[in-house]
């Protein structure tokens, strides 16, 4: 959990991969598109940081956060070194948000476990509008920073094995 006040979006791109030979899929969720839309920001602008050609970098949509997981499935079919998955769930009144929650997971997770290509989890799973929009670029920084620096990590670990 992220201490109140504390940007956990910070890297050191010295310590880092250089980007400029990967290619990065991006998956995003339509729903809460104002929180899914800030995270793809914080992920585009981070992989172009870290060397990655804005030619190399593919974006594809999907409704929602529960189909992020064939979305990613598909996105590992095209070439791609790596994938990120960006959604937002916010707790309801129903028990929905769990379900969701624990599809996506542990879809993302099985994608990781019987497939090459790595797919890196953006899906915010917040408690109310506020904690997302502190995770999508407020207070507590930009969690798709964190998984564009984790996809180009992962990216070159799978390289290298």
């Amino acid at each position: 959990m992220a201490t109140e006040g504390t940007n956990l979006s910070g890297y050191n791109k010295a310590l880092l991969p250089n980007g400029e030979k990967f290619r990065v899929g991006i998956v995003v969720s339509q729903w809460n598109e104002d929180i899914t839309s800030s995270l793809y920001k914080g992920a585009f602008d981070t992989l172009l940081d870290l060397g990655v050609k804005p030619v190399n970098i593919i974006k594809w949509e999907v409704p929602g956060s529960f189909e992020l997981i064939y979305g990613c499935k598909k996105m590992q079919e095209q070439m791609v070194n790596a994938v990120i998955a960006i959604g937002s769930v916010i707790q309801g009144e129903t028990k929905h948000f769990d379900f969701v929650c624990d599809a996506v997971a542990q879809g993302i997770k099985d994608l990781n476990v019987n497939r090459e290509t790595p797919v890196i989890f953006c899906v915010l799973t917040d408690n109310n509008k506020q904690q997302s929009i502190d995770r999508s670029g407020g207070k507590h920084g930009n969690k798709g920073v964190e998984a564009a620096v984790a996809a180009v990590q992962m990216a070159d670990l799978r390289m290298k094995a």
